[in-house]
């Protein structure tokens, strides 16, 4: 440290130069004193702000729309679940169609060794024996002949047969098979070729498997269109969506549905534009979703939210402490998803009634003001969709929660997870088109396999047996 010099010893000149150095730095280190009150006042707040956090409960699938893949269930004793009563024994039902029968009659009694074979025998004792046959590509060699025209002096060919033109040696069978278990099963292409060489000895390159889907695209698109007008055709829509990787970017798949239709899109984005480019110029009376904005506020008559995020939400805020608030709008709305479970049983008027009773209930519990941070942000929100809250009551086809989009997203997710997804955009479109046969065949009762078929053969696939309400 630098002595302070002896001002008995400085002349003025040096005395005023002295006191102007000092004031200079004072007034710098004022400054720095500001700076440093202002950060330190910032870091106070965020360490305020850190330690509220830390005392809030974790996302779970309970009480968040965190995904259940992420969720982490408390370890238990292993004895901790009782030990259930054994039940009776079961046996696999027997076939309805068995290709072949076997009856084997007896030639002896197996206790004194009687000649039997001309007593009258009855079935005691049916089984299968189920196998399956050796599994073998069924090749057809198709050689077209050809030859000198004796009339005019030219080569002549015949005509290729039905079905079985130049061009892919594979067929719609084996094609089929290629898209289910590429699409359904997320099995990979390395994985595949070698699943066809294994199983079925008929050697497929990846680069073949590709062209396969590449030659499909336009079956499953003219499918899905067909798909998206019946939905535009009705008034009720339902919609959600989660990411996907197309290439090195991260995507978003789309899904709109209601009763027994349901198709995908694949986009870049998740914005109110994805949406405008499904409908078009047309708009649903009604719309299902959770509270996106992007699915907001494109319905003709009214919206219905889903009840089943707000519930969690209500838990949320319960784990958080909130007990004013949150424990009886969560009772309320779970009790409305239960009145919309038998609403097939009620009258119009009983609807109505638990309507005017629901509202009533609510608006008693919006006039509470609750002491906790998490009560107050759920009133916020619940005031905010008020009147989209209830809707399904006016109406037996709305559902009260967004669940079936969430069940129908459920295959992509996995989908997703296994193999990582889309290294092309084509191939992102023709998993939408593809997925929205597959999700509409299952809604119909179809298995995914003979929804695949006809669409490569190029059929409709037909209604259901029992038809759903779609508004």
């Amino acid at each position: 440290m630098i002595p302070p010099p002896d001002l008995a010893l400085l002349d003025s000149a040096a005395k005023d130069a002295l006191i102007r150095t000092l004031i200079e730095r004072l007034n710098d280190l004022m400054v720095r004193l500001e700076v440093l009150e202002a950060e330190n006042a910032a870091l106070r707040k965020e360490n305020s702000e850190l330690r509220v956090k830390l005392d809030l409960p974790p996302k779970t699938p309970d009480n968040s729309s965190t995904p259940p893949s992420q969720g982490h269930k408390a370890s238990g004793a292993a004895d901790a679940k009782p030990k259930a009563k054994p039940h009776a024994g079961a046996h696999r039902p027997l076939h309805p169609n068995p290709t072949r029968r076997c009856d084997v009659a007896a030639s002896q009694c197996q206790h004194c060794r009687a000649d039997v074979s001309g007593v009258v025998q009855t079935p005691v004792h049916t089984y299968d024996r189920i196998e399956i046959p050796e599994i073998k590509p069924d090749v057809t060699r198709v050689a077209l002949l050809g030859g000198m025209c004796p009339c005019c002096a030219k080569p002549f060919k015949a005509a290729p047969p039905a079905g079985l033109e130049p061009g892919s040696p594979f067929g719609p069978n084996l094609r089929a098979f290629a898209i289910y278990l590429r699409f359904t099963q997320a099995i990979s292409f390395e994985r595949l070729s070698r699943l066809f060489s294994d199983l079925l000895g008929l050697e497929i390159s990846e680069g073949a498997l590709v062209n396969m889907l590449d030659d499909s695209k336009q079956a499953f698109a003219q499918a899905a269109s067909l798909i998206r007008a019946r939905l535009l055709a009705g008034t009720i829509l339902q919609s959600d969506e989660t990411t996907v990787r197309v290439g090195k970017r991260t995507w978003w798949t789309w899904v709109f549905h209601h009763a027994e239709d349901a198709c995908f899109v694949i986009h870049p984005n998740r914005s109110r534009a994805v949406v405008e480019q499904f409908l078009g110029q047309h708009r649903p009376d009604f719309w299902v979703s959770d509270r996106l904005p992007a699915q907001m506020n494109w319905a003709k008559k009214d919206h219905q939210v889903c009840l089943a995020h707000l519930i969690r939400d209500a838990q949320y805020a319960i784990d958080a402490g909130d007990t004013a608030f949150a424990p009886g709008l969560r009772k309320l709305l779970s009790r409305a998803c239960k009145i919309a479970g038998r609403r097939h049983q009620l009258a119009d008027a009983t609807l109505r009634a638990y309507a005017y009773k629901l509202d009533a209930e609510l608006d008693a519990l919006l006039r509470i003001t609750p002491a906790h941070g998490a009560g107050n942000k759920l009133q916020g929100v619940i005031k905010g969709c008020r009147r989209y809250l209830f809707v399904f009551l006016a109406n037996r086809a709305i559902p009260p929660t967004n669940n079936g989009s969430e069940q129908a997203l459920r295959p992509c997710v996995i989908f997703r997870k296994v193999t990582n997804c889309f290294r092309s955009e084509w191939a992102a479109h023709l998993y939408a088109d593809i997925r929205s046969v597959i999700e509409t065949a299952r809604r119909r009762t179809i298995a995914a396999l003979q929804a695949i078929r006809l669409t490569l053969n190029g059929l409709h696939l037909p209604a259901a047996l029992a038809h759903h309400p779609s508004g």
